[in-house]
């Protein structure tokens, strides 16, 4: 489902302010483009575009953005300086880093959402290929308008608007910048299912027509996890909580990334967890207490050799404009495991993970959706709640909790 025009709310009001946009890059041609881009779209508007970061602080307060598209690499002041500076003069401002698909700039980019970046977008790798690049113009639109508008809501400046998934025939995002054009996905959207309302969950502020199902009275021996737009901080926070708890059973995560941007991210997750994290192998034996990130630009799933469960990889077209994607994780792991899956679906854009949590439900397995204040985006957690395949609803903050107790034996 395409974004709905910034002109209009879902109650039909007029929305008359664009999300006001900053562009702070070394480059003057990869300013000019961006900038083209951004002015291009009647919900958005540049106010500002300076070539490094000492400039871009210094102007913050005047030109008052709402998003700040920040270079990594830049003379006089660097991005990763600059961040902790624009956050403390204009709290609540979302920063969308841009860096090119490097190791560092990838630690730098994961360093920059630990201080307060909303998210990362890879650029290419020179400034020829960002002019021929309908992925990281797609890319960069979609992440400014969305994560702006979000803002402005949660300011009380704009009437909502429902997070979508990327427009159909538009190009993948953030975690296919290298994968082929996406194709029509086989893994549909699902119809909302049978349910309850929930008495314990926390159905996003209480909207109508959300009903969760019981969890699954059968002991878990798989923990599947899927994320995306500010999945990399919760995930961090997540497994810091959990870590202690998982030495009996395997978790596999698929987070939207790209290449080199998933062997980071695993790293982060082992110091973290104390776990052992690492990216998929293909042909790998599942182990208790082992943690299998997703690599970037494959999707993993869960087979049989012979006796053997294990990690396979398989270079399939996007589903769900992603690759890696989450719905087919979670949709391999039901006839190996079936009741005895406890998943859990994170902040993200689109609705990747909402048919692959249906068919857990329906098999008898545990879902639990982050809800939407703790979301940076509740596109992902917000479609499995609609579709009533939750099992509960919760904030970040009770998620780790919620794990350790099932997982210890105790009742949902």
């Amino acid at each position: 489902m395409p974004l709905p025009s910034a002109a209009a709310s879902a109650s039909g009001a007029a929305v008359t302010d664009p999300v006001r946009v900053m562009i702070v890059d070394d480059a003057v041609v990869v300013r000019g483009l961006i900038g083209r881009w951004i002015d291009e779209d009647p919900a958005l508007a540049v106010v500002a575009s300076h070539r490094n970061g000492r400039l871009a602080v210094g102007d913050v307060m005047r030109s008052n953005p709402d998003v700040v598209v920040l270079d990594v690499e830049m003379p006089e002041m660097d991005g990763l300086t600059a961040l902790p500076l624009l956050l403390k003069q204009k709290p609540g401002l979302v920063v969308v880093v841009a860096s090119t698909l490097t190791r560092r700039n990838a630690e730098i980019s994961l360093k920059c959402l630990s201080l307060g970046a909303a998210d990362y977008v890879p650029k290419p790798e020179s400034n020829a290929s960002v002019t021929t690049s309908p992925e990281f113009k797609a890319e960069i639109v979609q992440k400014v308008k969305t994560l702006g508008l979000r803002a402005r809501q949660r300011a009380g400046r704009a009437v909502r608007l429902p997070e979508a998934a990327p427009a159909p025939g538009t190009r993948p995002t953030t975690a296919m910048a290298h994968a082929p054009q996406p194709q029509r996905t086989p893994f549909a959207r699902p119809a909302a299912q049978p349910g309850r309302i929930s008495a314990t969950a926390r159905p996003d502020g209480g909207k109508p027509g959300i009903t969760t199902r019981a969890y699954s009275n059968v002991a878990p021996r798989v923990l599947l996890i899927g994320s995306s737009t500010g999945g990399p901080q919760a995930l961090t926070k997540l497994f810091g909580e959990i870590g202690p708890a998982i030495g009996n059973l395997p978790v596999l995560v698929t987070q939207h990334m790209p290449a080199t941007f998933t062997a980071i991210l695993a790293e982060h997750l082992t110091k973290a967890s104390g776990r052992r994290a690492a990216e998929g192998v293909h042909g790998e034996p599942l182990m208790p207490g082992r943690i299998y990130v997703a690599p970037g630009g494959k999707h993993m799933v869960i087979g049989k050799d012979g006796h053997d469960t294990v990690v396979q990889l398989n270079d399939l077209p996007p589903v769900n404009f992603c690759k890696p994607a989450v719905d087919p994780l979670f949709q391999s792991a039901v006839p190996l495991f079936g009741a005895a899956i406890l998943s859990v679906v994170l902040t993200g854009m689109g609705h990747d993970g909402a048919a692959g949590a249906g068919v857990i439900a329906k098999a008898g397995g545990s879902v639990i959706a982050q809800d939407e204040e703790s979301s940076v985006v509740w596109g992902m957690p917000g479609a499995v709640a609609q579709a009533g395949a939750a099992s509960e609803i919760l904030p970040l903050d009770q998620i780790g909790s919620k794990i350790i107790r099932i997982l210890s034996g105790g009742r949902p």
